[in-house]
């Protein structure tokens, strides 16, 4: 990023950075987690889920890349090594040990939930001080809110079919 670039930065460029990176560590592990998921669940609607849970899964490594792409604008360094993400996240990851659909959405649900209230703190942080970051960020929590969206919306369908069954 060029210095007139970095001058309108009206937030601490090293916290921003090392927020970047948090949020930088969640999107890795959030595409993993969608990634993985989508090939080991099983249960009603299957391939429906695993479809959606790859869509996701290609947002989120869309996401790590935006948000790479601004940590070096800005002078930083993206996380360099896979472990430092779990010291970095915000949201963690929940292996998907049990792979029955219900678990599978539930768990990212929540990773989805915590990516929301982190992506607003965020915007809250950022508002007024750093436009192109921000940009970047509401851009990633309008993903984010319709991930949850979407992934609700399974669950009710699921819901509403074991209903009919019985």
């Amino acid at each position: 990023m060029g210095t007139k670039g970095r001058e309108i930065v009206g937030i601490d460029l090293e916290k921003l950075i090392e927020e970047l990176n948090k949020a930088l560590a969640d999107e890795w592990l959030a595409y993993y987690q969608y990634w993985l998921g989508a090939k080991v669940v099983v249960g009603s609607m299957r391939g429906e889920v695993a479809a959606e849970l790859i869509q996701h899964a290609n947002d989120e490594l869309r996401h790590a890349g935006m948000i790479a792409d601004r940590i070096i604008q800005l002078g930083g360094t993206p996380i360099l090594k896979p472990e430092e993400w779990y010291t970095m996240t915000n949201c963690g990851y929940e292996a998907p040990e049990n792979p029955y659909v219900e678990t599978v959405l539930d768990q990212n649900i929540k990773g989805e939930q915590c990516a929301i209230v982190t992506y607003q703190k965020m915007i809250e942080m950022l508002e007024g001080k750093d436009p192109i970051t921000w940009n970047i960020v509401v851009q990633i929590l309008a993903d984010e809110v319709e991930h949850e969206e979407d992934l609700q919306a399974l669950v009710e369908d699921i819901e509403t079919m074991k209903k009919k069954v019985k």
